[in-house]
């Protein structure tokens, strides 16, 4: 009944905010003649489109909530000086469609309010029909519409309960689906057109992209200086002792053998550090036995308490896989190094259409992207494949990070 009273409220206060609508629009069908007139139809106009954004902005946040998903403003930026500002607002798509959300919002917001209060209304009448066709004179000064319809005839009105249970329930149903109509509406009419958003989406891919090339060729100097600095200098030091070896070999054997053995110990490590690079780039067990397999060792191998709750049942494109388990890891070595935690969750779920990874933590919290690598590493991740990462980390935990990665069905 708590969420029904919500609904109920939620309603008026939408009749409410689509009952300035006429005033609105008369001001801007006003302000034609008024320019020519007297001049004063920039006024209205100006004062119609002020008052209809305020009223819009309101609706986007109510719909949101509703939706759980923002419903973002889609005006263009106003420049300087107030004619072009005007000229801006007079040719900008949205403010338009504002006035059109106006008056389908006066239709709906009163509709709906008006609807559930009169199914209400019937459904108390049809219940109590009995009694008041008992207790009310035979000519009353108000006769309830279900008297009028039964004719006062007591089997009648016994009927209508029935009827009367089958309305409230309607009653009580309806203005839920009425509230998340009205939010529908506003999102279609108030958010931004199909146009903007796929802009938006290609900047943000573009931006994505610069990010993600920028990172691969930063990978690409890392592994180029470590194996410079690693295998390279050891196979090179390998190749010089067996050179000198191949000199006294037959001056010197016991030499020779010497140079040999430590030419032999320089390989394993130069192959042992060619292993780890390699594993670092790509590791064998996600190459091999796929996404589920390499998060588990992940998991398996992390210094602190960690659970999994793994569905996923198949093989994804190996990209989409790649980027997951580097997301994984980087969450799992950040809860150990930066938010001193002493147990982590890990849920890997296969949507179909998108991977969901959650990793949740109970250390102090206060992770921010925008102060760290290690996040905006794993947003770079999930950008590049137009997916997303949000970040839940208040001050004193837990730290809660959700990544989406688009996968295909």
């Amino acid at each position: 009944m708590r969420s029904h009273g919500r609904d109920l409220g939620w309603l008026a206060v939408s009749a409410m905010i689509g009952l300035p609508a006429p005033v609105l629009l008369f001001l801007v069908v006003a302000s034609v003649p008024a320019s020519v007139v007297a001049g004063l139809g920039v006024g209205f106009f100006a004062a119609a489109v002020w008052v209809t954004r305020r009223l819009a902005g309101v609706q986007r946040r109510r719909a949101a909530a509703v939706l759980g998903a923002p419903v973002p403003e889609p005006y263009r930026p106003l420049p300087a000086g107030a004619l072009a500002r005007l000229r801006v607002v007079l040719r900008d798509r949205a403010t338009w469609f504002d006035f059109a959300w106006a008056a389908c919002q006066f239709v709906a917001g009163l509709g709906s309010l008006v609807l559930s209060a009169t199914l209400w209304l019937g459904a108390a009448q049809c219940l109590t029909a009995p009694v008041l066709q008992a207790v009310l004179p035979r000519r009353a000064g108000y006769d309830p519409l279900v008297l009028e319809l039964t004719g006062r005839s007591p089997v009648l009105s016994w009927i209508l309960v029935p009827i009367g249970v089958g309305v409230a329930v309607v009653a009580y149903r309806l203005p839920r689906r009425l509230v998340r109509g009205q939010a529908r509406l506003a999102a279609a009419l108030l958010g931004p057109g199909s146009t903007a958003v796929l802009a938006e989406r290609v900047g943000r891919l573009t931006v994505a992209r610069a990010a993600t090339v920028d990172a691969s060729a930063a990978e690409l100097r890392r592994i180029e200086r470590d194996l410079h600095d690693g295998a390279q200098a050891r196979l090179v030091a390998m190749s010089m002792s067996l050179g000198v070896a191949e000199d006294v070999i037959d001056t010197d054997p016991a030499g020779a053998k010497a140079l040999v053995a430590e030419a032999r110990a320089g390989a394993g490590t130069a192959l042992a550090e060619l292993r780890d690079l390699v594993r670092g780039i790509h590791p064998p067990v996600l190459a091999d036995r796929g996404l589920a397999a390499a998060v588990e060792a992940l998991v398996l191998d992390t210094a602190y308490p960690a659970d999994l709750d793994l569905r996923l049942d198949r093989r994804l494109a190996a990209p989409v896989e790649a980027a997951g388990y580097f997301a994984v890891a980087e969450a799992l070595a950040n809860a150990g190094r930066h938010s001193g935690a002493t147990r982590v969750h890990v849920t890997v779920l296969d949507a179909g259409a998108a991977l969901h990874i959650t990793v949740r933590d109970d250390g102090h919290g206060g992770a921010d992207p925008a102060r760290g690598t290690g996040l905006l590493g794993i947003q770079r991740r999930m950008a590049a494949f137009d997916g997303t990462l949000r970040v839940s980390s208040p001050a004193g935990g837990p730290t809660v990070l959700e990544m989406e990665l688009p996968c295909g069905s």
